[in-house]
């Protein structure tokens, strides 16, 4: 079974559905594809100010208490409160793409492993050099060195993948994100993205049913 899981990294509800995720993707027979859908970049970007930030700690507790995913006061104060900084997912988008043509296999631990350096760490992942040090701590010296600068070939999976996830979205009137959309082909369809957030049994049946 193939789901494609529609993402942003600055989404805080998709760093709570991260669990979730890595179960599903230790499922046999299961293959998760990584869809960045770029919510959060170019227009979807914006300046973080106090407004901003109260709203994200606010949702982010509820988060939280529902997941006991960690959004630490290192993130609340360096990343929350730095006030006139890029609320922009572009860089921590780039971190996936890139790390994709470098190990395709390791698409989901860099995407764990950026979400966990703002929410956990409190690191600024709208900084492309915050992204390159994540890359290459991890070993991916090359995708490090393709996020300092993008290069034609990086940048143009970058709009190839979100083209694709915003095109899903659209076929199947997807609105947000987290969203998973399971099968290939016609028989294609997209889940109720509730079932991230309920008993992981009751989804893995039904992505192992459909």
């Amino acid at each position: 079974m193939r789901i494609t899981y529609l993402f942003d990294p600055l989404c805080g509800w998709c760093y709570g559905a991260g669990p979730t995720i890595s179960r599903l993707a230790a499922l046999d027979g299961v293959v998760v594809k990584l869809a960045p859908t770029g919510l959060f970049a170019g227009p979807g970007a914006r300046p973080m100010d106090a407004g901003f930030a109260a709203y994200a700690w606010q949702n982010d507790q509820r988060i939280a208490r529902l997941t006991g995913q960690p959004f630490s006061e290192a993130y609340r104060h360096q990343v929350l409160g730095a006030s006139g900084a890029l609320f922009d997912s572009a860089p921590a988008t780039l971190a996936v793409v890139a790390a994709g043509l470098e190990a395709p296999e390791r698409e989901l631990e860099i995407l764990k492993l950026v979400q966990s350096a703002r929410y956990a760490a409190g690191r600024d992942i709208a900084d492309r050099a915050v992204i390159a040090d994540i890359l290459a701590d991890a070993g991916l010296e090359e995708a490090a060195r393709r996020v300092r600068a993008p290069d034609a070939a990086l940048l143009a999976a970058y709009g190839e993948r979100i083209a694709a996830a915003r095109g899903d979205m659209m076929a199947f009137g997807i609105t947000g994100v987290p969203a998973l959309v399971l099968g290939e082909g016609a028989a294609r369809r997209a889940l109720s993205t509730s079932a991230l957030f309920g008993r992981f049994d009751l989804l893995a049946a039904e992505v192992l049913a459909a």
